[in-house]
């Protein structure tokens, strides 16, 4: 089998998968490589948004969502630690009348084995070494080593680097970052059996934030937050005195809850990376998914930025390859959309993840979020579902 193909992906997660999923679809000669391996887990709060769910219903694989056993969620409440707490109903729209939070080793394997469905070469276990480049500099493809220690070069015309936050790609291209937040989040999480959530719960107050998001096997995914020092600072007691706490300073209503529940996995902690939107392509590269753009996890909103991103690029990487589109111009209008339909959730995120609002600010700011989102949605409702659900004829399938 020939190592020469149209894209190489490097990162086989929300992002990558899609990414290559709907460029195989079209017809591409596609390469995925993936350092973990199949079906694996990474941490995550894992709730879709509404544009998440459009996207998975568009090309067909909300029904393996929902067959997985993921539970549909109708309502979203959102509690104030000064008593007040409200409740939105999510009204059908748009195609989408609920949203799902579906396990990150559910919904990562569903995205891969649809793009191997596609026709796309799928390397677990494999990690990528360097960057193959043409004499004029111009990225062509990678080397990679699997976990035998075997080293393969794979040649594309393009490659996307879909490998998070500390992108190897990323790296090696010398992306230079053009925008840098200055929140984050540390963040707590536990998965728990009998939590009895109605759904997205979110919860605030006294500088830290908490949520309740039901997922796979009848299980909760039970979140708390705050900024670094103040996590650093609880966390010298111990980390379930740390989880303890902020659940009972952010949700109070919740906590008896939490305390009531069966805990089902061990702790799972993140330090907090701030918010950061990277220069996303080059010469024969692109950056796709947190590679390219990151924004605080408080608003939920990372695995919805990454499917509505593979979406743009996958359009913008078929325009390139057909010779419709001149490549700078077709990558640069890929960053240039990304840019401006995530500008407001960020800075929107990036207040809310500051941890420096009163709760009567707090309430605008999310007002500001739901706003954005909504913008989302009616982008993603005005593009043509030319990558939807069956095989393509914009490229040529031809063997790889």
């Amino acid at each position: 089998m020939s190592n020469n193909y149209d894209v190489i992906v490097v990162g086989g997660r929300v992002a990558g998968a899609s990414t290559a999923m709907l460029l195989a679809r079209a017809g591409a000669r596609v390469a995925l490589v993936e350092r973990s391996r199949h079906g694996s887990d990474t941490v995550s709060t894992h709730g879709l948004m509404r544009a998440g769910v459009i996207q998975l219903t568009r090309w067909g694989l909300l029904d393996k969502v929902v067959d997985a056993g993921t539970p549909a969620i109708r309502r979203t409440d959102f509690h104030y630690a000064d008593g007040e707490s409200v409740q939105v109903s999510i009204r059908p729209g748009a195609g989408v009348d609920a949203l799902y939070a579906p396990r990150r080793h559910v919904l990562d394997r569903i995205l891969v084995d649809a793009a191997a469905a596609e026709g796309a070469v799928v390397h677990y276990d494999t990690v990528v070494t360097e960057l193959l480049r043409d004499r004029d500099g111009r990225v062509s493809g990678v080397r990679a080593q699997d976990r035998s220690g075997r080293s393969l070069d794979l040649r594309a015309t393009i490659t996307v680097g879909a490998d998070g936050v500390r992108s190897t790609v990323a790296e090696l291209v010398g992306s230079r970052v053009v925008r840098r937040g200055r929140s984050r989040s540390s963040v707590l999480y536990r998965y728990y059996g009998d939590a009895e959530a109605t759904g997205y719960e979110w919860a605030y107050g006294a500088g830290g934030a908490a949520g309740f998001l039901p997922t796979n096997d009848d299980l909760t995914c039970v979140f708390v937050a705050t900024t670094p020092s103040r996590m650093h600072a609880l966390r010298h007691d111990g980390t379930e005195q740390a989880f303890g706490e902020l659940l009972a300073t952010s949700a109070p209503s919740l906590a008896d809850r939490v305390a009531a529940a069966r805990p089902a996995e061990r702790m799972h902690g993140w330090a907090g990376i701030a918010g950061f939107v990277r220069q996303s392509w080059g010469p024969g590269w692109a950056l796709v998914g947190d590679a390219g753009y990151f924004k605080d996890p408080l608003t939920t909103h990372g695995m919805t930025d990454a499917l509505r991103d593979a979406e743009l690029l996958a359009d913008e990487i078929l325009e390139l390859l057909t010779g419709a589109t001149p490549e700078a111009i077709a990558l640069a209008r890929y960053q240039g959309i990304r840019d401006r339909v995530s500008a407001s959730l960020f800075e929107a995120t990036e207040r809310a993840a500051s941890y420096e609002w009163d709760l009567d600010e707090l309430r605008v700011v999310l007002r500001r979020v739901s706003s954005a989102m909504s913008d989302e949605v009616d982008l993603l409702q005005g593009r043509p579902e030319r990558l939807s659900r069956e095989k393509s004829d914009v490229l040529p399938t031809q063997p790889a």
